[in-house]
């Protein structure tokens, strides 16, 4: 809020050439020659809507030396000062300002931006109450008032304020945007929409309100009206890299990879590459099981940012699909390294181990996945078969009743432990967890001569197993 308003526009057509005349002059004189009050505050607000806050300051100081006792002066000085980043010296003028007039409520707003700048919150709130006592109905004291509580995390007082600001003047598109977010923040979506909808009915072309409303909607999984809502914002400023990724996401939410990948892209051509946008382009086109193109994509993420886990292992599993074992294996070193305790990578990396033939990696991986997921059958199983690769059989089959111990699909965990029976010499043990298999699932006898054809040639056995009826 700048409240740097002197009266009439300076610019309006009526008098714009003699405005530009009169600062000619003042420029040309250098301020030697005479200018009264308004046409003092005229070239002040002229330099101050070009962003010139020194040439205004020069200004509003000569305005000065004619009425020192001005309180409008010096808050305008505060006004310029604040801008300059003179804080402390902008807390003076508002200081002499309030000295000349102690309840004008723009001087007290003004400062209390001032304070709230400068970190200094509970003056600010200060600030701000005293001109609320002034002025109970002042929309601008109660959206700055809502701001600062905003920054304090103090988020629900901070919509009482917002909401209090719109009741005053409901057409102030500021403390809308700041209700939405707040409401965003808190996680009511139907509340932040409605806000952000208010926002955007007063300031259409406000590109960050359609921004904040597909997000909001995106969370609500509603992604095709999210990506239309991205789409305003773009259209508004069609270089917000932050709503092409986000227009990405939905799209990826709702399968349409090459237009996801389409609006990553455009990201990458506006602010270059960066980890999570390569990430997110590999995710789709690992999808697609473009799995070459994918793990050039989860390459350029980790170089990006060598500590991206997720992006190892998405590269890992790539290099797998490609069956480049050992890449794989690597790859996946790298994401357990950064996150030790998560059971699904080591996991990746003892399958990676295996279909590189380290398995004896693979079995030290397999116990880390039980030693973080001891309820985790699978890796149980897998556990077990690897074992039996590296004839530990008594092992193996330690794993395989920890396996029937915990899961439901016991027929296929009695089937497998037969090899490690068989090779034990335990052979009448095999004989009943074949026939148990059976018994739990009659469909065993069909895969039983693929797992064990030498088993099956023998007639004994057979015979013994029904399989000849």
């Amino acid at each position: 809020m700048s409240m740097f308003d002197f009266g009439p526009d300076p610019f309006e057509d009526s008098h714009s050439k003699d405005l530009r005349d009169l600062i000619a002059a003042y420029e040309a004189q250098d301020g030697l020659v005479y200018f009264d009050s308004e046409t003092l505050e005229d070239i002040a607000t002229y330099y101050f809507e070009l962003g010139e806050f020194g040439q205004a300051l020069g200004v509003i100081d000569r305005l000065l030396e004619m009425y020192p006792f001005s309180s409008d002066a010096w808050m305008r000085r505060g006004i310029l000062l604040n801008n300059l980043t003179r804080h402390e010296e902008a807390l003076e003028a508002y200081s002499q300002a309030l000295r000349f007039n102690p309840t004008d409520t723009e001087t007290l707003v003004n400062r209390g931006i001032t304070l709230d700048t400068l970190d200094r919150t509970e003056e600010a709130l200060e600030a701000y109450e005293q001109a609320l006592q002034f002025d109970p109905l002042n929309d601008e004291a109660l959206f700055s008032r809502g701001v600062t509580l905003e920054r304090l995390e103090r988020l629900e007082d901070a919509i009482e304020c917002f909401q209090r600001c719109v009741g005053v003047n409901e057409n102030h598109p500021e403390a809308w945007y700041e209700l939405g977010f707040c409401f965003d923040r808190m996680g009511n979506n139907d509340r932040s929409l409605d806000c952000y909808d208010r926002h955007i009915a007063i300031d259409p072309y406000s590109h960050d309100a359609w921004y904040n409303r597909g997000i909001v909607l995106n969370r609500m999984g509603r992604f095709g009206d999210a990506i239309a809502s991205y789409d305003f914002a773009i259209a508004i400023d069609d270089l917000f890299a932050s709503a092409y990724y986000n227009r990405g996401n939905a799209l990826a939410n709702l399968g349409q990879l090459n237009e996801a990948i389409e609006s990553y892209l455009r990201v990458i051509d506006l602010e270059g590459g960066d980890a999570a946008t390569y990430y997110n382009i590999a995710l789709a086109q690992e999808e697609q099981k473009l799995f070459e193109d994918a793990a050039i994509n989860f390459g350029l993420a980790t170089q990006m940012d060598p500590t991206y886990t997720e992006a190892w292992y998405g590269l890992g599993c790539c290099y797998d699909a490609l069956e480049r074992h050992t890449e794989a294996y690597r790859a996946l070193v790298h994401a357990v390294d950064l996150s030790p305790h998560t059971a699904e990578l080591w996991y990746a990396k003892a399958d990676c181990a295996y279909n590189a033939g380290l398995l004896d990696s693979a079995l030290e991986a397999y116990q880390q996945v039980m030693d973080l997921d001891p309820a985790n059958r699978e890796v149980w199983l897998d556990y077990a078969e690897t074992l039996v690769e590296v004839r530990r059989f008594e092992d193996a089959l330690r794993a395989y009743q920890q396996a029937l111990q915990l899961g439901s699909d016991t027929a296929s965990t009695y089937l497998k432990q037969v090899k490690a029976l068989f090779a034990l010499g335990r052979r009448e043990e095999g004989v009943r967890s074949i026939k148990r298999a059976f018994q739990l699932d009659p469909l065993k006898k069909a895969e039983f001569p693929h797992m064990y054809p030498d088993l099956y040639r023998d007639p004994q056995l057979r015979r013994n197993l029904d399989l000849d009826i």
